[in-house]
């Protein structure tokens, strides 16, 4: 399966419960996760999509605990499944 897929079904589910899942890009840094998902309540969380069996990068993973050590939750997803677990975690 393709990441586009997995990236593509995340949008799609986390828009049925009224949030945004935004494109994040920043310049200047590298490694940051592709995805952040806002939803109602100003909630934030970070969202790092990887094709299923393939894992952060170096640099994706240092990023990935200054993000955690800031506070902020930060998921790698690699499949509909994780999209699923991430859904229950975030909409307890």
């Amino acid at each position: 399966m393709l990441e586009s897929k997995i990236e593509k079904r995340l949008k799609r589910e986390v828009e049925k419960f009224g949030g945004i899942s935004l494109k994040f890009t920043s310049p200047g840094m590298s490694g940051v996760p592709d995805r952040l998902v806002l939803l109602p309540g100003g909630r934030l969380y970070f969202v790092e999509l990887k094709a299923p069996g393939k894992t952060l990068r170096p640099l994706q993973l240092k990023r990935k605990r200054q993000l955690e050590n800031l506070g902020f939750k930060v998921y790698v997803i690699d499949s509909y499944k994780r999209i699923d677990e991430f859904l229950r975690d975030v909409m307890r």
